[in-house]
C-alpha cells in the first residue's frame, strides 16, 4: 500500500494499544515520583518517561513518513524498556520476597518440590532441547506479528500488538505485586545436580540472565502466558502455523519447571492470565478503540 495512503488512514487519535502503553508508564511514573531517592538514576527514567510519552504523543498528532512504522512497532521497544525498568523498581520499592510462599505452594499441591523431583528424568539431550525452546520464546511471539505484517493483514496485526503488549504489561505488574525471583535460586541448595546441555544450553543461560539481569519476573510466568498468548494469534496467520505452535506451546510451559525458572503455581498463574485475556481482551479492545481505529481491512 502506498505510503501516502496509509497516513491519510492513519487516525490521529490514541489506538488502544497507545491507551495502555500510556497507562503503564502513569503507573511506573506514579513509582518513579512516589520512591525517588530509593530508585537508582531516578532521574534517568523520568527522563525516558518523558521522552517516550512525548514522541507518542507527536506521533499520534503529527503524522508524518514515519509515523505508519512507529505506531504499528513502538511498543515492541517501549515494552522492552519497561521489563528492564521492573528490574530496578522492584527491589526499590519491594523489600519482601514471595519465593518461599510460591515454593510452599507448590510442595503442598505436589509433595514435592518439582523442580527436585524432575532431576530423575534429567539428559542432557531433553535439557539442551528444552533451554533452545525456552531462548526462542520472544523470537516466537514475534514471529505471529511478523507473518501477518508480511501478508498485509494489518487489523489482525494491531490487534494481536495489543494483545501481546497488554500480555506483558499485565505480567510485569503481577512481577511487581508478587516478587520472586524462582526456585533456581531459592532452591538451590536442594538440587543434587547441575542442569547440562550438550552443545549451546550453556551459552543460551549465560546470554538469558544477562540479558534479564537478575530480575523478580517469575509470578505469574510471562513465558507460559504470553505463548499461549501467541498460540492463540497464530490461527490468524494460518492453520497450518496454529498446529505448530500448538505443539511448541506445552514444551515450553514444561521447560519453564524443568530449568527451574518458574514455580508451578507461576505456570498455572500464567495459563490463567491468559485465557483471561484471550476472553475479554477483544471488548476491551473495542471499547478501547473508540475514536482512534486503526488501519485495516474491513
Amino acid at each position: 500500500m502506498d505510503q501516502i495512503l496509509k497516513l491519510n488512514k492513519v487516525s490521529t487519535g490514541f489506538w488502544a494499544v497507545d491507551k495502555v502503553v500510556l497507562a503503564y508508564f502513569t503507573f511506573t511514573t506514579v513509582l518513579l515520583l512516589g520512591w525517588w531517592r530509593q530508585i537508582p538514576d531516578a532521574w534517568f527514567y523520568m527522563a525516558w518517561h518523558v521522552v517516550a510519552i512525548g514522541l507518542l504523543i507527536y506521533q499520534v498528532k503529527r503524522p508524518n513518513r514515519s509515523t505508519w512504522i512507529f505506531r504499528n512497532w513502538y511498543m515492541l521497544f517501549y515494552v522492552a524498556s519497561c521489563y528492564k525498568e521492573m528490574a530496578v523498581y522492584i527491589p526499590a520499592v519491594r523489600h519482601t520476597r514471595a519465593d518461599r510462599w510460591l515454593a510452599n505452594l507448590d510442595y503442598r499441591i505436589w509433595g514435592v518440590h518439582p523442580t527436585v523431583w524432575l532431576e530423575r528424568i534429567s539428559s542432557r539431550p531433553l535439557t539442551e532441547l528444552l533451554q533452545v525452546c525456552y531462548t526462542f520464546f520472544i523470537p516466537v511471539v514475534l514471529l505471529v506479528a511478523a507473518l501477518l505484517w508480511r501478508k498485509g493483514l494489518y487489523r489482525e496485526f494491531q490487534y494481536y500488538a495489543f494483545l501481546i503488549a497488554l500480555g506483558f504489561l499485565v505480567s510485569y505488574v503481577g512481577y511487581f505485586i508478587v516478587p520472586a525471583l524462582g526456585p533456581r535460586f531459592l532452591l538451590k541448595h536442594l538440587q543434587h545436580t547441575m542442569l547440562q546441555g550438550m552443545w549451546f544450553f550453556h551459552g543460551m543461560q549465560v546470554t538469558l540472565d544477562r540479558l534479564e539481569s537478575v530480575n523478580y519476573d517469575c509470578f505469574p510466568s510471562g513465558h507460559t502466558e504470553l505463548t499461549i498468548l501467541a498460540w492463540w494469534g497464530s490461527r490468524l496467520v494460518s492453520n497450518r502455523l496454529f498446529k505448530a505452535y500448538f505443539a511448541y506451546t506445552p514444551v515450553l510451559i514444561f521447560a519453564t519447571v524443568y530449568l527451574r525458572y518458574h514455580y508451578t503455581v507461576d505456570v498455572l498463574a500464567g495459563a490463567v492470565l491468559a485465557a483471561g485475556l484471550i476472553l475479554t481482551a477483544p471488548a476491551i479492545y473495542r471499547k478501547l478503540s473508540k475514536g482512534g481505529l486503526a488501519i485495516g481491512r474491513c
